[in-house]
């Protein structure tokens, strides 16, 4: 899949499919074991030292818990300005003017730097996550469901944040979530994945008004609807089954042991992320003909950021 500027791309998918580990990977945290992953050209799996850190520098990430990703030890003035002091930026009299400057972005008064994590609401402390991925001006902000440890009221104005700093900023994110409203809400297009794989990809209008893939249609299905009339009338797509393991997942398609309409041919082949329609991909066998009936070994993933 590719992250173009200036747009949100959605990930979304079942826990455990692998989505915080993609966005893990795409910051250098974790090694991927296979594939790779392009930032403007250049592969991220061979930066060390210097390069990685300059990557860095420019990359940043909102965490899903904002109790556990702040230090109780340090103030908000030290955590938001931290980065600073990492990649040496600035010093002194300019970096206190940055921090105030952050702290106004994110809606936060200047006085609240010199107090603690636990002296903070969870919204203010999820604030204070974002004034520090925003420090070093990145260009790339991960969001790995940023706001599911939040109340509901306290998530619209997280949500409204993040849409007002990229139209400010013009930041790029990849957003992570369970909820596929505020998904849809947010995402310029949208990735399915399911079980380290993605099962189609589409924007976010598209995919939300005519999903292809089967796996798709179930997560759309769950989604509640608020008339009761139509919540009453419409068919829900229940999946039976558990997910495989990842150590050892199915030769063809992930979803075929799931899936309601799966064959012969979708339980020995891996369908190829295709094109169905323009700007909308997914890989599944019933909706093409398949171009090779051998088996196919799992394909190697690959990550770009796009020019």
């Amino acid at each position: 899949m590719e992250i173009y500027p200036g747009e949100t791309l959605g990930l979304v998918g079942e826990s455990g499919c692998g989505k915080s580990t993609v966005a893990k990977c795409l910051l250098g945290l974790t090694p991927p074991t296979s594939g790779n992953i392009e930032y403007e050209g250049q592969s991220l799996t061979k930066l060390k030292g210097r390069s990685l850190k300059s990557f860095r520098h420019e990359t940043a990430m909102i965490f899903q818990d904002p109790y556990a990703s702040l230090n109780p030890r340090m103030t908000a003035g030290d955590i938001i300005s931290e980065p600073l002091e990492i990649h040496k930026l600035l010093k002194g009299a300019e970096k206190k003017q940055r921090l105030d400057e952050l702290l106004d972005l994110v809606g936060l008064p200047r006085m609240s730097k010199a107090r603690f994590p636990h002296e903070f609401s969870g919204g203010q402390k999820q604030r204070i996550g974002i004034a520090r991925a925003l420090a070093t001006n990145p260009r790339l902000i991960v969001c790995d469901e940023p706001i599911s440890a939040l109340d509901v009221s306290v998530q619209a104005q997280i949500i409204n944040l993040l849409k007002k700093l990229q139209r400010e900023m013009g930041l790029t994110y990849l957003f992570i979530a369970h909820d596929l409203r505020i998904v849809k809400y947010l995402s310029d297009r949208v990735a399915v994945m399911y079980l380290g794989q993605i099962m189609e990809l589409a924007p976010a209008e598209k995919l939300y008004r005519s999903p292809m893939h089967p796996y798709t249609q179930a997560l759309l299905s769950s989604i509640p609807i608020p008339d009761p009339i139509i919540e009453r009338n419409r068919t829900r797509i229940i999946l039976r089954g558990e997910v495989p393991s990842p150590l050892d997942p199915p030769k063809g398609c992930p979803f075929a042991t799931r899936c309601p309409h799966a064959t012969p041919t979708c339980h020995h082949v891996r369908p190829e992320l295709k094109e169905i329609t323009p700007g909308h991909k997914a890989a599944c066998h019933l909706l093409g003909e398949i171009q090779n009936t051998k088996e196919d070994p799992a394909g190697k993933a690959s990550l770009s950021l796009a020019k």
